[in-house]
């Protein structure tokens, strides 16, 4: 009986100490030569396999569908269904530890998350794991200190500031209150107080003339910047205020000081006295900031007077989306939210820089990853701009503002598109009329370039002024495309621009080949393997059913709609994609962490036997949709 079995490995790290017990007890130690046959096709199986040295080839007939290797365990799905489903054969010299088939039958009825992990299908498994993490989101959030939410600046007025003038000050910072500063205290004046100010106003005593500190309170609790958010919370809710006063002093962190404490004619202490006044920071900001980062950050964009004040917010767009992911949300709802506040950042830049009659008689749009809600870390720029045929603003001046938008991008971290797919680009910049011709050039006379962009195209998703002008150009292409079009073809064959490699996934997953090879074998893009194919095989499906939306989960229900895409099928697209991409984000963030340029590679050596084993089952799954594919395109074999 082996003391050594690593229990940290999935799915044995979801057992408890009795079932650990279990498997102590029914576990032996099995050897295998290289090329002897483990499970032959149609056998009965012994036992679940471990392996502890050396790797095991999967056959379906002559061609190897899996590989695994140490850590890796096999086969859960045999043992189910009563036989072997294909043949395992060892690839070199084979230790493995043998889990008894009792062992693992009570193993499964005793533990649902185990069974789910060991033989479900891909979605299931990654439904199992989404359980195992679903408090890592909370978590994270209670270790978030003040200085990470959003503070609201700290406007003061003197005492004796009319209140009319303290309630311009208020409406042109688009803010609920004032610091009022009077003498050696320090209060707030908010809305509640303007209301009472106003219902209370008499003609011998009207606003113009009321001095702000009558209706100000001078009962304010203050926090410092480094203090853990729910203690702010819980302030809040012990004195019963709906603000603090976040400031710099001497306190201890975390310490609530009430300022003036039982009348508005108090003396102020603390940042009454002298401590700096760092911000404000609203209960509203903190309920927020604890159920939604985005808030906080559409906040400081819809408030930004220039295009400096934008610049805090973009830079926390990669703060906001590492938050989450180690907080346990997923990937999808990652990119819906991250699609939704780039938007509002375009929007606003270029609200700042285009003259208004320009916004309003254009069209700016996104593309790529962005328009399909699906970029997670920041990628290059993807843009263009649709222009009304009766716009009232010189080329020149279009143009003027492109370059500035481009450039401002980049500025907020967005690389320029090395192909030149953005608004700088003449090319993607053009008025309604004259897109649409370059449109039904790209259509009609396909070229690789035309078919490129094309399909960059159908992804566009508008951002910031009249969405009906894209509207018009994207029918344009609906109204050329047939289902017996042999763009369609053209267009389908680039799922396999990124073929694999000479002895498939498998070997490069677990680096088998020749030693001075394996730093190359252990690096695989997602991208390549698996997101591009399904992305743009569901693009091309899409296409031909002329389907409106942009995301790839949408175009992928909405061909389960129509027929055209198995429901089976579409579960496996839809969590392999979701899968693909948290990998990529994971090593994207990784590589931020320790200030490397953004590759999204994946290790494929520190994958935990869990991921190994959803990887080779998404890109199992992709092989089977690119069949597909070339199916209903009629496409060769790649």
């Amino acid at each position: 009986m082996p003391n050594a079995f690593d229990f940290s490995a999935s799915p044995f790290d979801t057992l408890d100490a009795d079932e650990r017990g279990i498997v102590r007890a029914a576990v032996d130690i099995a050897y295998f030569a290289d090329a002897e046959t483990v499970l032959d096709d149609g056998a009965a199986p012994d036992g679940l396999f471990v392996l502890i040295k050396g790797h095991v080839s999967q056959f379906d007939g002559d061609e190897i569908v899996a590989t695994y290797g140490p850590g890796d365990c096999f086969d859960g799905r045999s043992l189910v269904a009563g036989r072997a489903i294909g043949r395992f054969v060892a690839a070199e010299e084979v230790v493995a530890y043998r889990l008894a088939t009792t062992a693992v039958n009570e193993l499964i009825s005793r533990n649902a998350a185990f069974g789910a992990l060991l033989f479900s299908d891909l979605s299931n498994k990654l439904g199992a794991l989404a359980d195992r993490h679903h408090q890592r989101e909370m978590r994270a959030l209670t270790m978030a200190r003040v200085d990470e939410a959003f503070l609201r600046p700290a406007h003061e007025v003197d005492g004796g500031t009319p209140i009319v003038e303290a309630a311009r000050l208020m409406h042109a910072r688009r803010s609920s209150s004032v610091l009022v500063r009077d003498g050696g205290r320090l209060g707030v004046f908010t809305n509640t107080g303007l209301q009472r100010a106003v219902a209370t106003a008499t003609a011998s005593r009207p606003l113009a003339d009321t001095p702000v500190r009558d209706f100000s309170t001078f009962s304010l609790v203050t926090i410092r910047p480094d203090a853990p958010l729910f203690d702010a919370l819980a302030l809040m809710i012990q004195h019963q205020v709906h603000r603090l006063v976040v400031t710099g002093g001497e306190a201890p962190a975390g310490n609530g000081t009430k300022i003036g404490a039982g009348t508005g004619a108090g003396t102020g202490t603390g940042a009454g006295a002298g401590a700096p006044v760092i911000g404000v920071l609203e209960q509203l900001d903190l309920l927020s900031f604890l159920s939604n980062h985005s808030y906080l950050i559409t906040v400081q964009i819809a408030q930004a007077d220039d295009l400096a004040a934008l610049r805090e917010p973009a830079r926390r767009i990669t703060q906001f989306v590492s938050v989450l992911h180690r907080g346990g949300v997923r990937v999808a709802q990652i990119g819906r939210l991250v699609q939704a506040i780039n938007a509002k950042l375009f929007e606003r830049a270029w609200q700042l820089i285009a003259p208004p009659e320009l916004v309003a008689a254009s069209c700016l749009f996104v593309m790529g990853s962005e328009g399909r809600g699906e970029q997670l870390l920041k990628t290059d720029q993807d843009n263009g701009l649709v222009v009304a045929d009766d716009a009232p603003v010189a080329d020149d001046v279009v143009a003027d503002a492109c370059e500035r938008f481009s450039r401002a991008l980049g500025e907020f971290g967005y690389p320029p598109c090395p192909g030149g797919i953005m608004v700088r680009n003449p090319a993607w910049r053009l008025r309604r009329a004259a897109f649409i011709q370059v449109v039904r050039r790209w259509l009609l006379t396909p070229d690789a370039e035309g078919l490129m962009a094309l399909a960059i195209f159908l992804d566009a998703h508008p951002v910031a002024g009249d969405p009906a002008l894209l509207a018009e150009v994207r029918a344009s292409v609906d109204a050329l495309v047939r289902e017996d079009d042999a763009l369609l073809g053209r267009m389908a064959a680039a799922i396999d621009m990124f073929p694999s490699e000479t002895g498939g996934w498998w070997h490069r997953l677990l680096a088998i080949g020749d030693s001075h090879r394996q730093a190359e074998r252990h690096a695989l893009d997602p991208k390549k393997a698996g997101i591009f194919p399904i992305v743009h095989g569901v693009r091309c499906l899409a296409l031909r059913e002329h389907i409106a939306a942009t995301a790839t989960v949408e175009r992928i229900d909405a061909l389960v709609a129509a027929g055209r895409l198995p429901r089976e099928m579409a579960v496996e697209l839809t969590g392999s994609l979701h899968f693909l991409m948290e990998l990529r984000l994971k090593a994207g963030l990784a590589e931020l962490d320790v200030e490397r340029p953004v590759s999204g590679d994946v290790a494929t050596d520190r994958l935990s036997s869990l991921e190994r084993d959803l990887l080779k089952d998404a890109l199992a799954a992709v092989k089977r949709f690119k069949t597909l594919v070339r199916h209903q395109f009629h496409l060769s074999e790649a």
